[in-house]
């Protein structure tokens, strides 16, 4: 088994490339999903983009340490360790995994530059989330690595997965077991998400009583506010002018 802290994959004997635990992979994509589809279904419906935010910071998190760290120390992947440590593991290959993950970080990368960054709100937005949603639920549904199928198609003859009658045993392997450094990440990762959505958080504005100048300013913003709050073209086109007053605000 691999020790170090840039790694990709476990070592496990009997097989000839760095595995993973499939179990681990499908439990981590599934709790991503969960909390990715109440952040879009807050957005879609409520116009409230606080919690994509929050999601976005997390899911980049996550990618980065997969990718470019050790995907056993990425917090989901820790959690769905401890769900899932009694079941028999399967084993798949690593690098697939791997060069899917790295999509995800793009997509990672691409949204926290739009809705963190800037609060760009738009179609981009809502087809990239669309994206992550639909390869995490292939994953965790499905068993199925969209992204390995990528990878697979530019590298045919590539050694990925180890037969299916290896991968059953009996009792908790070293792939399976939690160390404290593990805990400690999940728990500091927790931490830095709640100081997070608190500084995402709008502070509460203090009402001043109005003057005859506010009053002015006021009837300009709103002057303003309706040019801006006019849906483009494409939008009414489509039937979706009202939701496009919601997600930006106009409502």
């Amino acid at each position: 088994m691999k020790n170090s802290l840039f790694s990709n994959g476990e070592i496990v004997e009997g097989y000839q490339v760095a595995v993973l635990n499939e179990n681990e992979v499908r439990a981590a994509a599934g709790i991503l999903f969960l909390f990715a589809i109440i952040s879009f279904m807050n957005s879609w419906l409520l116009g409230e983009f606080l919690y994509t935010k929050i999601f976005v910071v997390a899911f980049l998190i996550e990618f980065f340490i997969r990718v470019l760290i050790d995907p056993k120390y990425a917090p989901t992947l820790i959690l769905a360790k401890l769900i899932t440590r009694e079941q028999k593991p399967f084993y798949t290959g690593a690098i697939q995994k791997k060069w899917a993950w790295s999509l995800g970080l793009v997509l990672a990368i691409m949204m926290f530059y739009l809705i963190v960054l800037n609060d760009i709100k738009g179609p981009i937005n809502l087809f990239t989330c669309l994206l992550c949603l639909t390869l995490l639920f292939f994953e965790a549904a499905f068993g199925i690595c969209l992204g390995c199928k990528i990878h697979k198609f530019f590298n045919k003859n590539s050694i990925e997965d180890c037969p299916s009658g290896k991968c059953e045993v009996s009792k908790i392997q070293n792939i399976q077991k939690v160390n404290l450094i593990q805990i400690t990440i999940f728990l500091l990762f927790l931490l830095s998400i709640y100081f997070i959505s608190q500084a995402l958080t709008p502070k509460e504005i203090v009402k001043v009583e109005p003057t005859i100048t506010m009053q002015e300013q006021t009837a300009d913003a709103t002057e303003t506010k309706k040019e801006d709050c006019q849906p483009p073209q494409w939008a009414i086109d489509m039937g979706h002018g009202e939701k496009w007053k919601l997600h930006h605000g106009c409502k």
